[in-house]
């Protein structure tokens, strides 16, 4: 299994980016996924989240109504798109997949509910 994070950048802040989270040797539709952040000295914190089929959506308060989370099954690739980016967003960005099914029931915001981690892909907002 591995997914291949990329599109992360230098950019100013209010400025866009999309981040991509390839999928390859999984169910990928059978897999929930989700983007973490890592900002310099802090922890590995959650922000966004869709479901397996695409149908349902989490955000972190700090991202909400500025990033957004999309997937093509097709593609086995989760899209994050991130507007009016701040300096604040900068960091790492990981993506991070798990299976789940029409019972699962887990706290999408906890990083150990996840089973497969990206590389990550860096992401620098300037002032």
């Amino acid at each position: 299994v591995q997914l291949q994070a990329s599109g992360g950048g230098l950019v100013q802040a209010g400025d866009s980016l999309r981040l991509s989270c390839a999928a390859s040797g999984l169910p990928f539709s059978s897999y929930a996924v989700a983007w973490f952040h890592l900002a310099p000295g802090k922890e590995r914190d959650f922000l966004v989240h869709i479901s397996a089929n695409g149908g349902s959506t989490s955000y972190a308060d700090s991202v909400k109504g500025r990033f957004t989370i999309s997937r093509d099954n097709a593609k086995n690739t989760v899209y994050l798109q991130m507007n009016s980016l701040k300096p604040e967003d900068t960091g790492i960005y990981y993506c991070a997949t798990r299976w789940t099914s029409a019972y699962s029931n887990y706290d999408v915001t906890r990083r150990n509910e996840y089973r497969y981690w990206g590389q990550g892909t860096q992401v620098t907002v300037s002032s």
